[in-house]
């Protein structure tokens, strides 16, 4: 019965193992919600997206199973979801892009924020600048994403990823990857 029962933890283990994403476990239950919060649903499976080398190495933003994840809830697809890291001015933010089934930005947000200054780009506020936004979209902080006194840094980075990751979007479509 005591072999039995470690027999089982274990295998449960190495399946939660087997099925986790690469995300540290404190992103992956903030896109977790965040993904609920968008979509407005309870529950949802994330498939991580593979994309082979040679289409990556042409990709302003590089994406790999564990950061780019196709999203469906009881095989419906529903879109998909992005999770990277950009630079502040000593230190890098989690961030998360949520994209629906047509490839627009349906919602972003700034996970977890590790400066003293500049965190006012996660305000609800100034992410809502990019929801719309497709892969045929360009955005630019000089040109049409409002700054945040303060935060010129964190802005630039935000506002460049997401420019590169519609870049990204652009070609894989183009290149019918998604």
């Amino acid at each position: 019965m005591f072999y039995k029962s470690k027999l089982i933890g274990f295998t449960l283990l190495v399946a939660l193992g087997l099925f986790s994403f690469g995300l540290p476990k404190n992103v992956q239950k903030k896109v977790t919600k965040e993904v609920q919060k968008a979509f407005e649903i309870e529950s949802f499976q994330m498939h991580a997206v593979n994309i082979s080398e040679e289409l990556n190495n042409e990709l302003p933003t590089q994406l790999n199973v564990d950061n780019f994840y196709r999203l469906t809830q009881n095989d419906e697809f529903l879109g998909y979801a992005f999770v990277d890291k950009a630079p502040s001015k000593t230190a890098k933010f989690d961030y998360l892009v949520v994209f629906d089934s047509h490839l627009k930005v349906k919602h972003s947000k700034v996970l977890i924020y590790r400066e003293e200054y500049g965190g006012e780009i996660g305000s609800k506020r100034w992410l809502k600048q990019f929801i719309g936004k497709t892969g045929g979209d360009r955005v630019d902080h000089e040109k049409n994403i409002d700054g945040i006194a303060g935060a010129t840094i964190s802005v630039r980075s935000m506002t460049n990823a997401m420019d590169d990751l519609l870049q990204t979007i652009e070609i894989l479509q183009s290149k019918k990857a998604l």
